[in-house]
């Protein structure tokens, strides 16, 4: 019930809540032998505790959330500067602490069984034995979710990395904040993903109303920089010389200045995130909110999602590293549009939404016209009731047949349009109408994709899923997670004999196969 709650918030309330809840938190690397209910105990007395969890990250912690912020600088009050025998330490106090037992013989023996929360998602061998045992694909699809989704701990260690960034923030933009954006907010974020967060200064403009009160004009002395880039890069340069010089925990620190949205990648060792910080990008947190909305209607679209991009990782299709292949992202947006193509359809377009939107939810970004409505309970249901059995091997269907060569993605209108110029897939950017989120990917990869969607849907058409649970073999989603061909190298000319020639012509017919070029044909050269 918790969950359909926190659902039906708009994307701004939770995140707004989930910051707040940041401020209130402290981490705690804890001694080996650990009685974890002396500890709580003992935190108790600085304040009332709301929630708590430990966890493994070479060694365990806990998240402790406090109900009040002045709990912090209870707590902040008893704890000592750490011994510098060894290292003189950069006199910098975080709500990062670390306790050890002051009479470790006698404390040892009331050592208590903690339960950890997991922090990372099982391997994919192990996921595929376990969706051996399921009893539909719609079920296997749902296990996938489960194991894969990032976890309400995980999200609170999340926001709290970015609340530590923040601190730091503070020293020099008082009204800043840093918020995370992308798959840690998105509903689509994986166990493992790196935080995507970015320095807001957006609370600094509600000065402007105040401003008009009395007989003068009064604003501020700043320093004036040519460019909007060029004040990101000092701002980011300064704040990455910090978290790298005074942050506990921060290593890794990289400043990447010159790209098209300049970022510090740093590794944040007290959570274990990897982060990226950049400076406040309105049209990526549109994004974010977007695809929240989308996760949030219905079901079927994040267990689709999580299936889909858990088979591409599988098999190569996407990566972690830049290139020319398909990006998580584009991958997500493909998926949105093949849900807005059923019949009816399962999510709105951009458009359709844009028509709910309110006067509040009216937003133009840098000539970008961004409104789209916030409140999900303005959004109608589906009336479409197809099972996630179907939607896979239609998903698969689809583009394993989609004209490449001559159409584009087009989120707004969700239909395919006429490609705007060549590149081998087109998708447009649902906000900056003029650019193609997939612009990086080469023709070779996307061949690659629509080859492997042809053989999934395929492998979901064709293959008995009662023979190979008696035989003991992966089925339905689990087929699919195994890279094709190296399970089983001659698996592809054994699934050909014994079936008749009329039979492979009709499924290749099926697949709009039989003609042997219609592949290249299809993709374009």
């Amino acid at each position: 019930d918790s969950e359909v709650n926190i659902r039906k918030k708009t994307f701004t309330e939770v995140q707004t809540e989930r910051l707040e809840q940041a401020e209130r938190t402290v981490l705690i690397k804890c001694p080996q032998k650990l009685n974890g209910k002396k500890l709580l105990q003992y935190l108790s007395s600085h304040g009332n505790i709301n929630s708590h969890f430990f966890f493994e990250n070479r060694g365990v912690h806990a998240l402790i959330e406090f109900s009040e912020k002045d709990s912090i600088a209870s707590l902040q009050d008893a704890i000592g500067i750490p011994s510098a025998a060894e290292h003189h330490v950069v006199p910098f106090k975080s709500r990062l602490f670390t306790f050890t037992l002051k009479n470790t013989v006698s404390q040892a023996a009331e050592e208590t069984p903690l339960h950890l929360s997991p922090q990372s998602h099982i391997p994919v061998t192990e996921l595929i034995q376990k969706l051996c045992h399921a009893d539909s694909i719609s079920s296997q699809m749902y296990i996938l979710l489960n194991e894969y989704q990032l976890t309400e701990e995980n999200i609170k260690l999340r926001f709290l990395a970015c609340s530590l960034v923040r601190d730091f923030a503070h020293a020099y933009f008082p009204d800043s904040t840093v918020k995370p954006f992308g798959s840690s907010v998105n509903t689509f974020g994986k166990l493992g993903c790196d935080v995507d967060m970015f320095l807001d200064f957006r609370d600094t403009r509600k000065h402007a109303a105040k401003m008009k009160k009395g007989p003068f004009e009064m604003e501020y002395q700043m320093k004036r920089l040519p460019s909007e880039r060029l004040a990101t890069q000092r701002i980011l340069s300064v704040i990455g010389d910090c978290l790298d010089n005074f942050g506990p925990g921060c290593v890794n620190v990289q400043k990447i200045l010159n790209a098209r949205c300049p970022l510090v990648k740093f590794s944040h060792q007290p959570t274990g995130f990897q982060c990226d910080l950049s400076v406040s990008n309105s049209i990526a947190i549109k994004s974010s909110e977007l695809l929240y909305i989308y996760g949030c209607l219905d079901s079927r679209v994040r267990a689709l999602v999580f299936s889909v991009r858990c088979w591409a990782r599988v098999h190569g299709l996407t990566n972690s590293v830049p290139g020319t292949w398909i990006t998580n992202f584009s991958l997500t947006m493909m998926i949105m549009f093949f849900l807005q193509k059923r019949s009816p359809p399962i999510i709105p377009t951009l458009d359709q939404l844009k028509e709910l939107a309110d006067e509040k939810d009216k937003q133009v970004i840098g000539g970008y016209d961004c409104s789209f409505v916030s409140d999900l309970s303005k959004i109608k249901p589906t009336k479409n009731t197809e099972t996630l059995d179907v939607l896979l091997g239609d998903f698969f269907e689809y583009f394993g047949n989609f004209d490449f060569r001559k159409n584009s993605i087009n989120l707004r209108k969700g239909k395919e349009v006429n490609k705007p110029e060549s590149s081998p897939l087109y998708i447009w950017n649902p906000f900056e109408q003029d650019l193609n989120i997939s612009k990086n990917v080469n023709q070779p990869q996307l061949e690659k994709f629509v080859a492997m969607a042809r053989e999934s849907a395929w492998i979901l058409q064709k293959e008995g899923k009662t023979q190979r649970m008696i035989n003991k073999e992966p089925w339905g989603l689990a087929a699919l997670l195994i890279p094709f061909g190296k399970s089983n190298p001659s698996k592809m000319k054994n699934r050909m004999k014994g079936i008749g020639s009329e039979t492979i012509r009709s499924l290749l017919d099926s697949l709009k196969l039989n003609n042997a070029n219609s592949l290249q044909k299809a993709v374009g050269k």
